[in-house]
């Protein structure tokens, strides 16, 4: 069998080092375990690499590093030359076990091709990444995150000279160069020292991060506001034992918060993530340490960030006092909401103003969008896209982007990072806080007050994880079954239009995305995770109370769910 041909190359190929075959040496007895590490190459998908670290060409370690960035320096020695060498690739890591490791590797190899590269000097959030690549004029970035995947997980992102995530065209190229790659002692490296002395590796300084938080500021709206509440107005934050402690800290006390209070637990990195299960801000046992400091400092707000910090969570006192944690839905709404009222109050909405959100995305932002006139625009699932849509409104001018969001807790307002951005959002959210905060009102009372105006919007993800080559094939089998099934109602409500994604529908380019809208505008979504072994069923109604949301929101969860 052929995984077991390569795993018995890796144990004597005097190329992968001892700690690599002490590792593989383990698991000689178990064939599920080398199948599953040998069985295929770690693919790298429409942004980059993601899974867990060890040793095999299915894991994420130095060697599948290297192979992602010889394929990466290849790839723009091909399309930009010499020009392309001299603007270089700018390297970011977060907290995670052997980030640091994958970031020199990553620097090493493409330096050894004779490009440029930049690292920064310590774990820097990912939109500052995205932010450097502009602010450098390099020709690429690259991350190494996991986001907010277990802790056994490592990543590897790809970035192109727009500060956005290579689209699908771009890594489909670069996917041709990495299947090249079959000999992984071919690949070039070049000793850190050595790189530095030539001028091709160079660290970063503190110079970048003022210019990134000084772009970040520059999104304030009411500075007003929080100079008059700043006094008794607190904020809890937590980074989740991440990147996002010092830019986030460090932006809410430049603008002027006063009693910014932090999760001393999660305040300092750890790679272990050993105070939550997940270290993921869409769920609440993450921001449960954050809940409980909320409540013994009465504060008005509970604040999260992910590890590589481009997605926040959000948690605030309901009518009853207890501390309810918001969607990345109603976040989005409130924050659509909260820009355009006060762009709009300083006369700064331009006519041809968009919002950009997700197919997958509720409809409430869309709603309040539209009460001012502007355009609304959906892209398929991955801030990439809304990073392209920037771009293209950049070269033809014929619109001006305000804010971009997705259902995944990611927002972007403003065009000085070209992802989502948890430094800017935790910094408008906390704002847009204070700003109902001053009116007597919590920002619990703000979403309910946006829901009598537009109605009552309630959406939810359900996950089915389903991991290795056999998960994969269940996943394939789910997505086949609702694409061949002719479903014409679900739980007596008429299916009105049914969207296949794949065939390229809606000016989007194709993708595995199914979705089902019925006639009383509720609609439910199906796709398989770009990033982790999970197929992901979106589902979403509208209706007149909360009451009413919520009933119709299980009976479309329940019979959806039952026929998967």
């Amino acid at each position: 069998m052929e995984y077991l041909k390569t795993y018995e190359e890796w144990l004597n190929n005097p190329y992968f080092d001892e700690e690599t075959k002490n590792e593989l040496l383990k698991i000689k007895d178990d064939e599920r375990e080398i199948e599953d590490r040998f069985y295929k190459n770690l693919e790298f998908g429409t942004a980059g690499l993601r899974g867990v670290i060890g040793s095999g060409t299915n894991r994420m370690n130095k060697y599948t590093v290297r192979r992602a960035s010889f394929a990466l320096a290849n790839y723009i020695i091909k399309k930009a030359g010499e020009e392309g060498k001299k603007k270089g690739v700018v390297i970011a890591h977060d907290n995670r076990h052997k980030s640091r490791e994958f970031c020199l590797e990553t620097a090493k190899t493409i330096s050894a091709c004779g490009i440029k590269t930049y690292i920064f000097d310590e774990l820097k959030p990912t939109p500052q990444l995205s932010f450097a690549i502009r602010y450098l004029n390099a020709i690429s970035g690259v991350v190494i995150t996991a986001s907010h995947n277990p802790p056994e997980y490592n990543g590897y992102k790809v970035y192109w000279e727009d500060g956005a995530q290579i689209l699908p065209d771009i890594a489909k190229e670069i996917i041709e160069e990495v299947n090249k790659i079959n000999d992984y002692s071919k690949i070039p490296t070049i000793d850190e020292k050595e790189g530095i002395d030539k001028g091709l590796i160079n660290l970063l300084n503190e110079d970048i991060d003022t210019a990134f938080i000084e772009a970040v500021k520059e999104k304030s709206l009411r500075k007003d506001i929080i100079e008059k509440v700043s006094d008794t107005f607190k904020i809890v934050f937590t980074p989740l034992h991440g990147t996002g402690n010092k830019p986030i800290r460090k932006v809410l006390r430049e603008i002027g918060f006063k009693n910014v209070l932090v999760v001393k637990e999660q305040e300092n990195p750890d790679p272990n993530f050993s105070t939550v299960k997940y270290p993921n801000p869409e769920e609440k046992e993450a921001l449960s340490l954050g809940i409980e400091l909320a409540k013994r400092e009465n504060a008005n707000i509970v604040i999260g960030t992910d590890p590589d910090c481009d997605r926040v969570g959000v948690a605030v006192k309901n009518n009853e006092g207890e501390y309810l944690c918001l969607t990345g839905n109603q976040v989005g709404a409130l924050l659509t909401d909260y820009i355009l009222e006060n762009l709009s109050k300083k006369g700064k909405l331009p006519d041809n103003g968009v919002i950009v959100k997700t197919i997958v995305t509720s409809e409430l932002g869309s709603e309040i969008a539209k009460s001012y006139n502007l355009e609304v625009l959906n892209t398929l699932t991955g801030f990439k896209f809304i990073g392209e849509k920037i771009r293209e409104f950049e070269e033809n001018r014929e619109k001006t982007y305000i804010f971009g969001y997705e259902e995944s807790y990611g927002y972007l307002c403003g065009t000085h990072a070209r992802d989502k951005d948890g430094v800017v959002s935790a910094m408008l959210i906390a704002e847009m806080a204070a700003y109902y905060y001053s009116k007597g009102m919590s920002l619990y009372e703000g979403l309910i007050e946006i829901y009598k105006k537009y109605g009552y919007y309630k959406e939810c993800l359900k996950s089915i994880t389903l991991k290795g080559k056999e998960g994969q094939q269940k996943i394939n089998d789910i997505i086949k079954y609702f694409r061949e099934t002719n479903i014409e109602e679900v739980n007596d409500v008429k299916v009105k239009e049914f969207k296949d994604y794949k065939k390229g529908i809606d000016n989007l380019p194709k993708a595995d995305v199914l979705k089902y809208i019925l006639e009383d505008n509720s609609w439910f979504a199906i796709r398989p995770s770009g990033t982790e072994p999970k197929i992901k069923f979106y589902f979403a109604v509208v209706g007149k109370s909360e009451e009413d949301v919520e009933l119709k929101l299980n009976n479309l969860v329940n019979s959806v769910m039952k026929k998967s």
